[in-house]
């Protein structure tokens, strides 16, 4: 059996990003999407969620390249001088695991941002990160106690398998897959054993904001079994605060693109959430 969730992640960071969700939901083959609750546009994106009944929404912790929920002056060693979470990510990630102070400061932000999602009134199908970086076993451990008592369903493991793009196109591994790995297996472990449903793999890394037509419908022709999750970050343009270089209106593109959407149907691919795909 193929099952397959196709998340928009950033959701709430614009309205440019929510316009894309929301053309690639109604339009396109877009089954879930994880919302920034500390986004500039998050309220909008709440109301555009609350009009697709069938999107699933998860809650995607934002702990650094954004800002927190609550005031800085209440997560001082999380945040510079301007009020955003710190974007040298070993060095915050060293300090939460050393530091109890900062990992006190850590547990009220996670706490935070969950509370926000609830505030929204949308049911939590999922929980990932920014950057992934619940691979970091501080942020996972809280993660997981958040995740448990809001009963969201799914976690995302970031665990690509390098032999699947390689069928796609010509490929060379990257060095941090092999550095992150480990964190990936050792969180998967620690789903199963909460009854928190994980993807057999994930596909985003190596492309991310690069997931064009082409490599969608490649990795839709070369599905394994299981359940798989493919990230994308569409959006219908730039916005304050987008990343250089990354493809938003092309990632839009290939959601839309209805050949890709009569290869799911052919391949007998089924789309939704991790509620549609609850641990067996």
């Amino acid at each position: 059996m193929k099952n397959l969730i196709l998340t928009a992640d950033d959701f709430g960071a614009a309205r440019e990003v929510n316009e894309a969700v929301e053309r690639a939901h109604n339009e396109g083959v877009l089954t879930a999407a994880s919302l920034m609750v500390s986004g500039a546009a998050a309220a909008d994106a709440v109301r555009r969620a609350k009009s697709m009944r069938r999107l699933r929404v998860g809650l995607h912790l934002v702990l650094v390249d954004g800002r927190p929920v609550l005031p800085a002056s209440s997560v001082p060693d999380l945040v510079d001088a301007r009020g955003n979470f710190r974007d040298d990510m070993a060095r915050a990630g060293a300090a939460m695991f050393f530091s109890a102070k900062v990992k006190a400061q850590l547990a009220a932000e996670i706490e935070a941002q969950f509370a926000a999602f609830a505030a929204t009134g949308l049911k939590l199908d999922h929980v990932n990160a920014h950057k992934h970086f619940h691979l970091h076993p501080t942020i996972a451990a809280l993660m997981l106690r958040g995740a448990k008592a809001a009963r969201a369903t799914g976690v995302r493991v970031p665990l690509e398998p390098q032999n699947v793009l390689a069928q796609v196109e010509p490929y060379r591994a990257s060095p941090v897959t092999m550095l992150t790995a480990p964190f990936a297996r050792s969180l998967s472990r620690r789903l199963r054993r909460q009854g928190i449903a994980a993807p057999n793999q994930v596909f985003g890394l190596a492309w991310s904001g690069a997931m064009t037509t082409p490599r969608l419908a490649g990795l839709v022709e070369h599905l394994p079994e299981g359940l798989t999750e493919i990230y994308l970050h569409p959006a219908t343009g730039p916005y304050p605060g987008s990343a250089p270089g990354y493809r938003y209106g092309a990632e839009l593109a290939a959601l839309l693109d209805g050949d890709i959407k009569s290869r799911i149907a052919a391949g007998h691919i089924r789309l939704g959430g991790f509620a549609d795909f609850p641990v067996q």
